[in-house]
C-alpha cells in the first residue's frame, strides 16, 4: 500500500460509510483517502514527511458542504456595514449614522443584511434614513437578496425618477404620484444603483474572495454549491486556485435570467466543462419566483394581500425552453422556487426536459409546497435543497403573507425526507449566516438554538441530527453527482474532513451553537486548525 502524505490519528471518526461506520484514524495521499482504520494501521502508512495530526478530542466527519451559498457575489455584496441585528428603525438609523461617520463627508453609505422588521411600520422608504446619513447617497441590500433600499440622493445619482418596465419581474416601487419610494425589487432594479456605486478594484475584490474562503474553512466547510455564476468567474476561481487560496471545492452554475436571448445562452452553454482541481461548472441556475415576504413568491393561490400570482419569468414557457436547452446539453438545472406554484412549474419543466444518467435537477428553498407535488420529488428524481434557518424570519412578514393554514407546513423538510426525496442543506449566505452550526440547529429545532422559549415552527418538519449531518455530507455529494467520491470517509474518496469538539449526532440541537471547529481538511490539505 502507498505511504501517506497526510494522516489523522487518535480521533473519533464518523465515516458515514455503512461498511465501517466508525474509526479512529484515516490516511490520504494526493488528496485521496488510502486507508481508514485503527491508529496502529494508519501509523504504519506514515513516513517522516507525512503530515500527522494527533486527533485526541476531535470528532471527525466527512467535510461539510454548504449546498446553497453565494461565495463570490456574497463576498462583494457584504461591503459596508452589516445591518442584520437592527430590529427597529432607530437601530437602523444609528448603525447607518456610524457608518456615515466612518466613510466621511460626500461618500456613499452602504449597508447589507437588513431584515424587514425595521421597515414594517413606516414602509421601505429611503427618506426615512436621510437624516441619519446627512443626505449622503445610501444603498441598503436587504437580507433576502430580492429587495434593496436607496435614499433620494442615491436615486438621483442613478437617474431613477419614476417607474420603469423590466424584462423580468423587477420593479421601482413608486407612490401614488409616481415618485420612487426608494424600494427596489429584484436585480433589474438593483443594477441601476449598482452601476453608479464606487467601483472596487480587482485587488479589492480578490482580497474579499480570499477572506470569504478563509471564513468558510474556519466554519468547517470543504465544499460549496455556489448559486450565482458567470463565465468571467472562471478566471476568478483559476486565480484563487493557482495561488493556493481556494480552500473549498466549488460547484459554479451559470446564472440565467429572462432578459437573456437564446444567443446569450451560447457562452453559458460553452462553459459546461470548465473546471480546475477544486472547482467545476456543468450547472445552470434559474429563478422562477422571488420571495414570500414581499409577495413575489409564486403561489397556487394568492397570499393574504392578494399577491403571489406573478412568476419571475414573465413567460414560463420560455423558462421551460431554457431548462430543456441546458438539460439537453448535459447541465444539472437548479431553480429558485419559494412558492408552491414556482415549485410546480420547476417540477413540470424538469419532467419534460431531456434526461441524462446521473444528473438530478434541483429546486431551492421550497418554502411552500402543495401536497399533490410532495411525492413528485422522489418519483421524478428531483433534489430538494433547503435552508431551514430561513425560518428565523418566519414572523412577522412571512407568516402573515401565507396565512395560518399554509404556515402549518412551512419549509416541509421532514415531509420531503420521509417521501424519499434526496435532500441537501445550506445557508444561502449572504442572505443568512454562513455558520453551519446555525443551519444545523434550525433544521433540528425549528427555532433559535439556545432559546427554548422561542416559537417552534412546524415542529413535525424537524430533521434528526443524523439526517441533518447527511444533508451536509452524503446527500450534498449525491446532489451534484459526486456521491461515489465525496460525502464519506472511505478508501478512494476525497480527503475532505471536518473536526469539531463534540459528536454532532449525539449532541445535536441546542448544543450545536457551542461547537468548536478544530480542524478542516480539503483535498488532503489542512485549511483551518484551531489555536490551542
Amino acid at each position: 500500500m502507498s505511504t501517506a502524505d497526510f494522516a489523522l490519528v487518535g480521533a473519533s471518526i464518523r465515516t458515514m460509510d455503512p461498511a465501517r461506520p466508525m474509526a479512529t484514524a484515516v490516511a490520504a495521499k494526493d488528496g485521496v483517502i488510502i486507508a481508514v482504520g485503527t491508529d496502529e494501521e494508519i501509523r504504519r502508512l506514515c513516513h517522516p514527511q507525512t503530515v500527522v495530526v494527533e486527533g485526541a478530542g476531535m470528532h471527525v466527519t466527512p467535510g461539510w458542504t454548504d449546498s446553497h451559498i453565494h461565495p463570490l457575489m456574497g463576498a462583494l455584496r457584504t461591503r459596508g456595514v452589516e445591518l442584520r441585528k437592527c430590529r427597529t428603525l432607530d437601530d437602523m438609523r444609528e448603525a447607518l449614522a456610524r457608518e456615515r461617520d466612518r466613510v466621511g463627508d460626500g461618500n456613499w453609505v452602504i449597508g447589507w443584511g437588513s431584515t424587514y422588521d425595521p421597515w414594517i411600520t413606516d414602509g421601505l422608504r429611503g427618506e426615512l434614513i436621510d437624516e441619519a446619513v446627512k443626505g449622503q447617497p445610501t444603498f441598503i441590500n436587504l437580507f433576502d437578496g430580492h429587495t434593496c433600499i436607496a435614499n433620494p440622493a442615491a436615486l438621483a445619482l442613478a437617474g431613477i425618477d419614476g417607474p420603469r418596465t423590466f424584462s423580468e419581474a423587477a420593479e421601482i416601487v413608486c407612490d401614488a404620484n409616481g415618485t420612487p419610494t426608494g424600494e427596489l425589487l429584484e436585480w433589474g432594479a438593483f443594477n441601476l444603483i449598482e452601476r453608479v456605486l464606487p467601483p472596487l478594484t480587482d485587488d479589492d475584490k480578490h482580497e474579499m474572495f480570499v477572506n470569504a474562503m478563509k471564513r468558510f474553512s474556519a466554519y468547517g466547510l470543504t465544499a460549496l454549491h455556489a448559486m450565482d455564476g458567470k463565465p468571467e468567474q472562471f478566471d476568478i476561481l483559476r486565480k484563487l486556485e493557482s495561488r493556493g487560496e481556494l480552500s473549498c471545492r466549488v460547484v459554479l452554475p451559470m446564472w440565467l435570467n429572462p432578459a437573456m436571448t437564446r444567443d446569450d445562452w451560447k457562452p453559458l452553454l460553452a462553459g459546461r466543462d470548465e473546471h480546475g482541481r477544486r472547482w467545476r461548472c456543468g450547472v445552470a441556475k434559474f429563478f422562477i419566483d422571488g420571495v414570500i415576504d414581499t409577495g413575489t413568491g409564486w403561489l397556487t393561490e394568492p397570499d393574504t394581500k392578494g399577491d403571489g400570482l406573478v412568476p419571475f419569468w414573465p413567460e414560463p414557457a420560455y423558462y421551460h425552453e431554457a431548462v430543456a436547452t441546458f438539460a439537453g446539453a448535459g447541465f444539472q438545472c437548479i431553480t429558485h422556487a419559494t412558492g408552491d406554484m414556482g415549485v410546480r412549474c420547476a417540477l413540470d419543466a424538469y419532467k419534460a426536459a431531456p434526461k441524462h444518467a446521473g444528473i438530478h435537477h434541483r429546486i431551492e428553498h421550497i418554502e411552500v409546497l402543495h401536497p399533490t407535488d410532495l411525492p413528485r420529488f422522489a418519483a421524478e428524481g428531483v433534489v430538494a435543497s433547503m435552508q431551514p434557518l430561513h425560518l428565523q424570519w418566519f414572523r412577522p412578514s412571512w407568516a402573515e403573507r401565507v396565512g395560518p393554514e399554509r404556515s402549518k407546513k412551512a419549509f416541509p423538510a421532514r415531509s420531503l425526507h420521509d417521501s424519499g426525496a434526496m435532500m441537501a442543506l445550506g445557508s444561502d449566505w449572504m442572505v443568512a449566516n454562513d455558520d453551519p452550526r446555525e443551519g444545523m440547529a434550525w433544521a433540528q429545532l425549528r427555532r433559535h438554538a439556545g432559546q427554548p422559549d422561542f416559537e417552534v415552527i412546524a415542529p413535525e418538519e424537524a430533521l434528526t441530527p443524523l439526517q441533518t449531518l447527511e444533508g451536509y455530507t452524503t446527500w450534498a455529494a449525491a446532489t451534484v453527482g459526486e456521491g461515489d467520491v465525496s460525502g464519506k470517509i472511505a478508501t478512494g474518496y476525497r480527503c475532505d474532513l471536518t473536526a469539531v469538539d463534540k459528536d454532532v449526532v449525539t449532541c445535536g440541537g441546542d448544543a450545536l451553537k457551542d461547537l468548536r471547529f478544530l480542524l478542516t481538511v480539503c483535498d488532503g490539505e489542512i485549511t483551518h486548525r484551531a489555536a490551542k
